[in-house]
């Protein structure tokens, strides 16, 4: 068979190579409704007669041909002419590219556009050392240099040199973006806008779908990712370095600290995504790990050289263009921002993605019932508890339909709390209608998927994010039947939600624990008891209390502290109240175009005991720079200290003087193009 590209021609020349006795056969399996998969079927008298160029044609027609080139290629598998199908797979792989192109461009888009966050990819990156390593244990993330990040630079080399890639890690809280992200990778490759000629594929490997593959093969994993059991693994595998696989959810393959758990045993799937990331397959391809931090314990023993980048949700511009894209009636979309504008805990709460969607939905189920938004919610919990309670069906009393509001959210709470003490995040109806739910009814917290597997379709419910699992959750102590006490059962779990802390200490506590904490503070408990009708007994509320006083001893982060503490309001914070002679205020202008304001920072910041470098600041008017230096040289003693003091520090020093006397906004933009 000559050499081509073109998949026409590869047909042609394939069929015309087969002896008369190969070609009658290939006809005979043609008729094979099961090779077709689906397909448009030849029926038994147009392929009498046919010659190998009239077959290349009536199959090109009929199925396009690329199509028609997998066409072939299944047949002579099931003859066993493998030298052919070597040969076809081979030359058309350019084109199987393509046909992967489409297959990630079918899969993903709806689903992209379902999901809480929308398309939405102007997410702030800023790159963090990796634990362990010299800088993280020398200063605590807050204090180190943070340079935002560009999503098309994430694989390049870098100044150090690798035998194999760098693996980098994207870590962030519940809902900071990152599944959103990873899908905006995908699809934006399968575009041709992103690493354009770097990559022949890029892999989206969801951890919480694929355990469920039953073979621990990486052809399976492979095979699952095209959806196309026929597909040229072995071409493929041929140039590792040009593969890129995205593993989304790491921290929702075992939950983290999982020692309190009966089964250990990894899956045969989760022993292969164990392979690729300690590097013993495909070493020389690139890869990108999703994890919420939690579960940065058990995936660092297995990194070689990481990079690790923080996602920090949306910047303030972002926001608002959020909004927008929600509400699509725009005096709606504007009032709904003008309310969360006016609160604070709202208004910083939309830096995440996950909790904007959430604060929108609700804002807009109240807008259209037509009820006045007066709640003023203190914190996340509050946020969380708004939406419930506004989508949760009507209350006992209102009828005797099975679907009441008690009921539901007593079977939400115990799915929810059976899901996350066995690490599951999906589940079919048969669980639901254990807990007496109906999936298709409470679309507000649970969404639905098709999975295939094999000939079989099953369909699967999740949550329709972690965070709402992990809510329920905690809920789950506080709605029971007998609530003369917590129990034996809850007692345990609560305990060992606090042994869970007590081994991560210093870092961030399981967003169950955050949920559970923050309702037992006596403002958010009197609204839990209000809004669901539900009465925390005082016995209950002492065991928990118990647990709480215990807490006090750890040292741990509220989910979603580091991504608030690094926010862009904090770094206009620190400029005004920094003093020059201590610490140094470090900002970099983002390299995200953001037209629309030039006062919006990407999240960069260094605060070190001294100046590290000599900038200049062809921004700063050199008439203003002298009326300052002549006002600064006034009054005793003024003379003496420039003399003393370091030349470069005092031109720095000079800079800042400028930039007080300046208004907010001019200082800012002054700010942003000095690289001070």
């Amino acid at each position: 068979m000559a050499l081509t590209r073109n998949p026409r021609e590869a047909l042609l020349w394939a069929l015309s190579d087969l002896e008369e006795k190969n070609f009658k056969l290939f006809k005979f399996h043609l008729r094979d409704r099961s090779l077709l998969e689906g397909r448009l079927q030849l029926a038994r008298g147009e392929l009498e007669g046919l010659s190998p160029v009239d077959l290349a044609s009536r199959l090109i027609s009929l199925y396009g041909a690329l199509e028609a080139v997998k066409v072939v290629v299944r047949v002579l598998r099931v003859m066993n002419l493998l030298e052919p199908v070597d040969q076809l797979s081979h030359i058309c792989l350019n084109d199987y590219r393509e046909i992967y192109r489409e297959h990630v461009r079918c899969c993903l888009e709806e689903r992209q556009e379902e999901s809480i966050c929308g398309s939405h990819s102007q997410l702030l990156l800023v790159a963090t050392s990796s634990p362990g390593s010299p800088e993280s244990s020398a200063c605590p993330v807050l204090e180190q240099e943070l340079d935002s990040v560009l999503v098309e630079t994430l694989f390049d080399p870098g100044e150090k040199s690798y035998q194999a890639p760098p693996t980098v890690v994207l870590q962030g809280s519940a809902g900071t973006g990152k599944t959103t992200l990873a899908r905006k990778m995908v699809l934006d490759w399968a575009t041709g806008t992103l690493y354009p000629g770097r990559f022949d594929y890029v892999f989206y490997v969801s951890c919480r779908e694929v355990v469920l593959l039953q073979e621990g093969v990486l052809d399976q994993l492979l095979f699952w990712c095209c959806g196309d059991n026929q597909a040229p693994v072995r071409e493929m595998l041929r140039e590792a370095e040009r593969l890129l696989f995205i593993l989304d959810g790491f921290d929702e393959l075992q939950r983290p600290f999982v020692r309190g758990l009966k089964s250990l045993r990894l899956s045969p799937m989760e022993k292969v995504l164990h392979c690729l990331i300690r590097r013993e397959v495909l070493s020389t391809c690139s890869l990108l790990i999703t994890t919420r931090p939690l579960a940065l314990q058990n995936l660092n023993p297995l990194l070689k050289q990481s990079h690790h980048i923080h996602i920090l949700g949306f910047s303030e511009d972002e926001r608002r263009r959020y909004f927008s894209s929600y509400f699509m009636d725009e005096e709606q979309a504007r009032n709904a921002f003008d309310i969360v504008r006016g609160n604070d805990v709202l208004y910083k709460s939309c830096q995440i993605p996950g909790i904007c969607w959430v604060i929108c939905s609700w804002i807009k189920e109240q807008m259209e019932k037509g009820r006045e938004i007066s709640e003023t919610p203190s914190n996340g919990t509050d946020i969380f508890m708004a939406y419930v309670s506004t989508f949760l069906p009507p209350s006992d009393n209102e009828g005797c339909s099975k679907l009441t509001r008690h009921r539901v959210l007593k079977g939400l709470c115990s799915l929810a709390a059976e899901g996350i003490q066995h690490q599951r995040f999906m589940f079919e109806e048969a669980d639901l209608r254990k807990h007496n739910l109906d999936g298709t009814r409470l679309a507000a917290f649970l969404s639905s998927m098709d999975y295939q597997e094999g000939l079989d379709i099953k369909k699967f419910y999740i949550f329709r994010h972690i965070s709402f699992q992990e809510f329920f959750h905690a809920m789950s102590y506080l709605v029971k039947e007998d609530q003369s006490q917590l129990g034996k059962e809850s007692r345990k779990e609560v305990k060992r939600l606090l042994d869970e802390e007590r081994q991560a200490e210093n870092e961030e506590m399981t967003l169950s624990m955050h949920f559970l904490l923050d309702i037992l503070k006596k403002e958010t408990s009197s609204n839990f008891e209000l809004k669901f009708s539900l009465k925390i007994s005082p016995l209950v509320k002492q065991d928990l209390k118990h647990f709480k006083e215990q807490m006090k001893s750890i040292k741990h982060k509220g989910a979603w502290d580091l991504e608030f503490s690094l926010n862009q309001s904090k770094i206009r914070n620190l400029v005004k109240g920094v003093q020059i002679s201590d610490v140094s205020l470090k900002m970099q202008r983002s390299n995200k175009k953001q037209p629309h304001d030039r006062n919006s920072f990407s999240v960069k910041t260094s605060l070190i005991n001294r100046w590290k470098e000599k900038e200049k600041c062809p921004f700063v008017d050199e008439d203003n720079i002298e009326k300052t230096q002549m006002e600064a040289s006034n009054g005793k003693g003024r003379k003496m200290e420039k003399q003393e003091m370091n030349n470069h520090i005092y031109h720095q020093w000079l800079k800042f003087s400028y930039l007080a006397s300046l208004p907010p906004t001019e200082a800012a933009y002054n700010l942003l193009y000095c690289g001070i």
